[in-house]
């Protein structure tokens, strides 16, 4: 089977047709784009992933792939804004209610991936407000939005670079603010929304615009694999995906499981990471040495080198965590090379932060 079939394959599992996502435990290569999913689960502040490739490369089947190793998050039980029932200066107006009356129950679910169609319109992603019913009936006439569903869970934009102006800039204020507001008719509505932010997308249908770039914390580039004995195994592993998915997600059960307990170890471990001030050192020089505009960089790739080291199981960030995080932190926000005869790679970085 082709390898471009990735794409056709997951269409058809997100349709609806019952089959579970491929696992992204059982993808071929791709290293990079796993390491940068799996961080920003386990740290949701770091602030998302670009992926960029052209078609059949697995993009979108990596993203679908994490439902299978997401963590378990608590909630509020039925609470149409996700609140975090530990949150209480963030509840929603209904959950304050509930709190008040004594009637507020917890319950444990596991995080999701929310995904955002392209067409969504204003209403459908941030919410709608029926004035009639909200002069008599208040917040009960409100109807979340996408955001309210993604708050506290992935959410997920393909082709992210083909979404209308209106839409990116609705993003990007819930984004930076990590909130949303709705205002019709002189009634205002506001809730919570900090999500994961993942996108992907093909450079060949065009670029994505500076603002929504710079707040996608880290890229990935994914291309086709090239070693035939990979791409061998991935004809396999597709073939037998599509013959029955269910018997080929239970060969990677136990490997999932692993792997969704090491994510957990490394939230847990999280609070605890140290940056010595020699890594931090490296840290700002490279944000210097690349001519990163601002410090969002330079935050960004501490935080993800922190990560990684909770993901490795150490309490101290090293050398080799920042060059993980600098590979993925600084494609999209260089604006220049130290080594222009150079092509940007894990091996360059290294040669530069030798030389500090």
């Amino acid at each position: 089977m082709p390898e471009e079939s990735l794409t056709s394959f997951f269409n058809r599992s997100a349709a609806g047709d019952g089959r579970p996502p491929f696992p992204l435990v059982a993808m071929v290569g791709q290293e990079k784009l796993k390491r940068a999913l799996i961080l920003n689960v386990i740290n949701p502040e770091i602030g998302g992933v670009l992926i960029r490739g052209g078609k059949g490369v697995g993009k979108s089947t990596a993203v679908e792939g994490l439902k299978g190793i997401l963590p378990q998050i608590e909630g509020v039980k039925g609470c149409r804004y996700n609140c975090d029932p530990d949150d209480e200066k963030h509840y929603c107006p209904e959950c304050r209610l509930k709190k008040e009356q004594g009637t507020l129950e917890r319950e444990t679910r596991t995080m999701q991936v929310v995904k955002l169609p392209l067409n969504i319109t204003e209403d459908r992603l941030i919410g709608s407000i029926d004035i009639e019913k909200a002069l008599t009936e208040g917040t009960k006439a409100f109807e979340p939005g996408l955001l309210a569903k993604a708050h506290r869970n992935i959410l997920y934009v393909d082709q992210i670079n083909l979404l209308e102006d209106n839409v990116v800039d609705l993003l990007l204020d819930a984004a930076a603010m990590g909130m949303v507001a709705v205002e019709r008719e002189g009634i205002s509505v506001s809730y919570q929304s900090k999500f994961i932010f993942i996108g992907t997308m093909n450079p060949e249908e065009g670029e994505l615009r500076p603002q929504l770039l710079d707040r996608l914390a880290l890229q990935v580039e994914v291309e086709t694999v090239r070693d035939v004995k990979k791409r061998v195994e991935i004809t396999k592993r597709m073939n037998a995906y599509s013959e029955n998915p269910v018997a080929f997600k239970a060969q990677f059960r136990e490997e999932e499981a692993k792997l969704k307990e090491r994510i957990e170890r490394a939230r847990e471990l999280l609070p605890q990471i140290e940056t010595p001030e020699k890594i931090l050192y490296i840290i700002t020089r490279l944000g210097v040495d690349f001519s990163l505009d601002g410090h969002r960089g330079d935050i960004i790739m501490e935080r993800t080198a922190q990560t990684n080291a909770a993901y490795e199981g150490r309490t101290e960030v090293l050398v080799d965590d920042v060059l993980t995080a600098a590979e993925m932190a600084l494609p999209h926000r260089m604006r220049k090379q130290p080594f222009e005869e150079e092509k940007f790679s894990y091996e360059m970085l290294k040669k530069l932060v030798d030389s500090y």
